[in-house]
């Protein structure tokens, strides 16, 4: 099923921050942004066990265990089995799972077989205190592992989850499946198989306003040719494209800093606030179906909404092509 027929909204909530990635939140900002963005009219959440080894999973659950279930849409991801087992001192958590230091102690196993996709679909069920999931995601395969490493996983992950999620969706217990990534390459070697294909695939940080031109040269073509939709996650290049610090989930080098100065005196020029930029930029590709920002306070949920709504004129996405800020290729809204 096309993600586009399935999102009602442009707009999701990405849950990354809840597993305390960067810095630990307290359960109660959680539980006043969560409420925030349901009462805001949010209803697409995405979660997965990797983000806190279980902590944004249990802590969006709290939320929607608690609502009916024909009122949202949820994802999560597979690749990664919570263990009930406890870790201690110096742990393996991968590139990315690093991030979530002040996350719970449980171990984590990296896997992307059939045998783990399964246990990590139960496990994510119970976390979540929910009966289904409608998008399942096939997470992280090149994050962690370089060179040719990343291919013998994307091998386990098509023999082992493509065909479990495949066979979910073809049985109606799921509406879709894709790939949840940080890097092109595994999503342009899936729709190239001669197999059953994803219907999307979630793209953190490589369809955003300081990073994209990679994905316009092969992997939106394809995805363009094949009706395959894309969920844009990390809009905000990890941070600094909202006022933060961070890009690629490290602090930005200054030739991002300097970019994104340079964006933003065009945005002043033009009365146009930088998340607006950045969330009207991700969108306006045709192959996006939905942008899903992250928060851990409730401003930022009408900060986001209203950056959805907010008028852009023409003059400014003009000033950024010539500026050579964004590629040629992009599409810009308004078709500009």
């Amino acid at each position: 099923m096309s993600l586009k027929d399935i999102l009602s909204d442009r707009i999701g909530f990405g849950t990354a921050p809840m597993g305390n990635m960067f810095r630990a939140v307290s359960d109660e900002e959680v539980s006043a942004t969560l409420d925030a963005a349901w009462d805001q009219g949010i209803r697409y959440y995405d979660t997965a066990p990797l983000y806190g080894a279980g902590l944004a999973e249990i802590r969006l659950g709290s939320l929607l265990s608690r609502k009916p279930r024909d009122e949202y849409l949820l994802s999560t991801k597979v690749g990664r089995v919570i263990l009930d087992e406890v870790e201690e001192g110096a742990r393996d958590l991968g590139e990315k799972g690093s991030l979530f230091a002040a996350g719970r102690p449980n171990k984590i196993l990296h896997e992307w077989t059939a045998d783990a996709t399964e246990r990590s679909i139960e496990g994510s069920l119970k976390r979540l205190g929910v009966d289904r999931f409608d998008i399942l995601w096939v997470h992280d395969i090149a994050q962690d592992f370089l060179g040719d490493l990343w291919l013998s996983k994307f091998e386990e992950a098509r023999t082992g989850a493509f065909r479990v999620l495949t066979r979910l969706r073809d049985e109606g217990v799921i509406k879709s499946w894709g790939l949840g990534v940080n890097r092109t390459e595994p999503i342009e070697l899936t729709l190239a198989l001669d197999e059953p294909q994803p219907d999307a695939f979630l793209l953190a940080g490589r369809y955003t306003l300081l990073d994209h031109e990679h994905a316009l040269e092969r992997l939106l073509p394809m995805a363009e040719e094949q009706g395959v939709s894309m969920v844009v996650g990390g809009p905000y290049s990890s941070g600094i494209l909202a006022g933060g610090a961070h890009f690629e989930y490290a602090d930005a080098p200054q030739a991002v800093i300097d970019r994104v100065k340079r964006i933003k005196e065009i945005a002043d020029r033009n009365g146009v606030s930088i998340k607006a930029a950045a969330l009207q930029f991700s969108l306006a590709h045709p192959v996006s179906a939905a942008v899903i920002p992250g928060a851990t306070k409730p401003s930022r949920i009408s900060e986001d909404l209203s950056a959805l709504d907010e008028q852009i004129p023409d003059s400014f996405w003009r000033e950024l092509r010539e500026a050579k800020l964004v590629s040629a290729k992009a599409p810009l809204p308004n078709g500009i």
